[in-house]
């Protein structure tokens, strides 16, 4: 059961909507992407050289998150990962709140994993078009404690549908007890998406555990997101339960913003899921 307390999205709320934002399209489009702070990498040395960049503040981050978020405007829920809250890093800008006004979301909420005070604030985003009903921060297991997910609720009754977003631990034993976790919460939603930067494969054995233990399936065969300059590894992932139907999945032709790709998918709900969501 959630125990997490929820966060209502009036007190993150870019701008109050119009009615028409409100109706949810025939064709969900989501997007998971771990950004890196908007630190461009497109080299393996980059990670030596631009390390100061996950520290200080630099020109450069604030117009590739801009440019990041002008590209943003066709996709009604976004997935954000390693962004940051308001640190000298960033400026003191909180990146996700920025994004969400660059690219006219009028819903977004940001979960601080690790706050290093001034130095950094590490984040996950949510930019959303359609109104969560309720919006959940979840607390995953670890050894080292930070590690957190979104939850937000789309639509009223029995079955809303439930989107997920995390970045899970480097470490394959704290990964496999927070997929563990996740997979209790999962299965008390019927439609559920889950999105983020898992850090293992889809045939990882804590993977396929999760895919046993609930609903969950990867549409998307394997797409190589990282690292973005040559993509060898496919740790960034969006899951559906059984219930929705993808139309289209891939990965967006964007610039190298970050050392990731992002992951995309068209998804098409339910017709009575519909109805709910347009009236949460």
């Amino acid at each position: 059961m959630l125990t997490d307390r929820p966060y209502p999205m009036e007190n993150t709320a870019a701008e109050a909507p119009s009615p028409s934002q409100d109706a949810p399209p025939p064709v969900l489009r989501v997007m998971s992407y771990n950004v890196q702070v908007g630190i461009s990498s497109s080299r393996p040395h980059h990670y030596l050289l631009h390390s100061w960049k996950h520290v200080l503040p630099h020109t450069e981050r604030l117009h590739n998150i801009e440019q990041l978020a002008r590209r943003l405007h066709d996709y009604d829920i976004v997935g954000l990962q390693e962004v940051d809250a308001g640190s000298l890093r960033s400026n003191f800008i909180n990146l996700t709140e920025y994004m969400a006004h660059v690219a006219g979301f009028p819903y977004w909420h940001h979960q601080v994993n690790r706050n290093l005070g001034h130095v950094a604030r590490h984040s996950n985003g949510l930019l959303s078009r359609l109104r969560p009903a309720e919006i959940h921060d979840l607390k995953l297991p670890g050894m080292i404690p930070g590690r957190r997910a979104i939850l937000a609720c789309y639509g009223g009754g029995d079955e809303p549908l439930a989107v997920f977003i995390l970045h899970l631990a480097l470490g394959r034993r704290a990964r496999a007890s927070q997929l563990d976790y996740l997979a209790d919460m999962v299965n008390e939603f019927p439609h559920a998406i889950v999105m983020g930067d898992f850090n293992c494969a889809a045939d990882s054995p804590e993977m396929s555990r999760l895919f046993a233990r609930t609903h969950l399936h990867e549409p998307l065969e394997e797409v190589h997101t990282f690292p973005s300059w040559r993509p060898q590894r496919h740790i960034d992932h969006i899951l559906v339960s059984s219930g929705l139907t993808v139309d289209e999945l891939g990965v967006p032709a964007l610039p190298a913003y970050s050392d990731h790709l992002p992951i995309a998918m068209d998804i098409r709900l339910p017709q009575g899921l519909q109805r709910s969501v347009r009236h949460s």
